[in-house]
């Protein structure tokens, strides 16, 4: 991250996010109040490939307001949430107080996480849908995660394929680079969890990484790369012709048509 540019494009998305908090918390998008009444905000996969979290400690990087952090902590993980927003980590906050888990919460930009950490390590590095998108480069967050996995532990990423990133909003034609560097700079008001809701800072940059880039990263980190996984299904409407599974609220490409990768999770471990 030693673009010079790089505090103006963290800054930008910053506003953006800060804006968006209460829109997400108000959200039936988000279900704050089934949440608090139990609802799991966890995919069944993540379940599945995470593991038993009782008693190990986990952080989690880009968490929003928390929800899936404090899904951890009710499956008996001893949590830490970590996000740039000052917004999003006072939900947090007041989430966890409301539904009386205990849990720490960080304001801090990821890339300095160790050190907004204390130079702690812990059980279980986590970050999920929506994360990677958000940062100018991947070795920087490489280097954060390494330094945060202790012996015996180990980094889970489930998030949206670059591929997607690639192809065009009604189609799936190529349009835009899968190796450029540059972000993309969006300038769309409103947000995924609400369409029409009334933004005023509706700049927003985004980036692309490659798969190769991000497995080559962790495994010259001293990380051993357990698995990979592809999906194809999305959460979300990424094209209009994407047809919704609401037994498992996927977005899915409809049979006779090409198929591509929408998401994926990958776990790479430290030797202890």
């Amino acid at each position: 991250m030693n673009d010079p540019r790089s505090a103006e494009w963290f800054a930008v998305n910053r506003a953006s996010w800060d804006e968006r908090v209460p829109i997400h918390v108000a959200s039936r998008f988000y279900d704050v109040e089934g949440f608090l009444a139990g609802r799991d905000t966890l995919q069944p996969f993540e379940r599945d490939e995470v593991g038993d979290v009782a008693g190990r400690t986990l952080v989690h990087l880009q968490c929003h307001f928390g929800q899936d952090t404090l899904s951890w902590a009710r499956a008996g993980a001893r949590v830490t949430g970590l996000d740039f927003s000052p917004p999003a980590i006072g939900q947090a906050r007041a989430m966890a107080q409301r539904i009386g888990i205990e849990a720490e919460f960080v304001e801090a930009n990821v890339y300095d996480a160790v050190e907004a950490l204390g130079g702690r390590q812990f059980d279980i590095v986590y970050a999920g849908m929506g994360s990677l998108v958000w940062l100018p480069d991947t070795a920087g967050w490489v280097s954060v995660v390494s330094r945060l996995v202790r012996p015996g532990g180990f980094v889970y990423l489930a998030d949206g394929h670059p591929i997607v990133q690639t192809l065009a909003d009604d189609s799936l034609t190529i349009v835009r680079d899968y190796f450029s560097a540059e972000p993309e700079r969006y300038d769309e008001p409103g947000t995924y969890a609400q369409m029409d809701a009334a933004t005023v800072h509706n700049v927003t940059y985004e980036w692309r990484h490659s798969l190769g880039d991000l497995i080559t990263g962790l495994a010259q980190s001293g990380l051993h790369i357990d698995f990979l996984h592809e999906r194809d299904y999305s959460f979300f409407q990424r094209w209009p012709f994407l047809q919704f599974r609401p037994e498992d609220g996927t977005y899915r490409i409809p049979p006779g048509m090409p198929s591509v990768p929408m998401t994926y999770s990958l776990r790479a471990s430290r030797p202890a």
